[in-house]
């Protein structure tokens, strides 16, 4: 399933409001539990959608840290 450019605008809002030092700290799982849960928290979201927006973030979780690690930095 492809992700909708909405839902990719709302994930890395999500990702963008989680403090940098969770993102940080967190394993890679715990990380994309935890966004996914933060993304359910505001929509419903389709077992599809779990399963594409579980894939999409965890291939996405270095440049997440790299972010995070960006904010603390600035």
């Amino acid at each position: 399933m492809l992700i909708s450019s909405s839902m990719l605008r709302l994930t890395w809002a999500v990702i963008e409001e989680t403090l940098s030092t969770e993102l940080l700290t967190l394993t890679d799982t715990a990380l994309i539990k935890l966004i996914l849960q933060q993304i359910s928290s505001k929509i419903l979201l389709s077992g599809e959608e779990v399963c594409a927006l579980y894939s999409y973030v965890g291939s996405k979780t270095t440049l997440i840290r790299d972010l995070a690690e960006s904010r603390i930095a600035a």
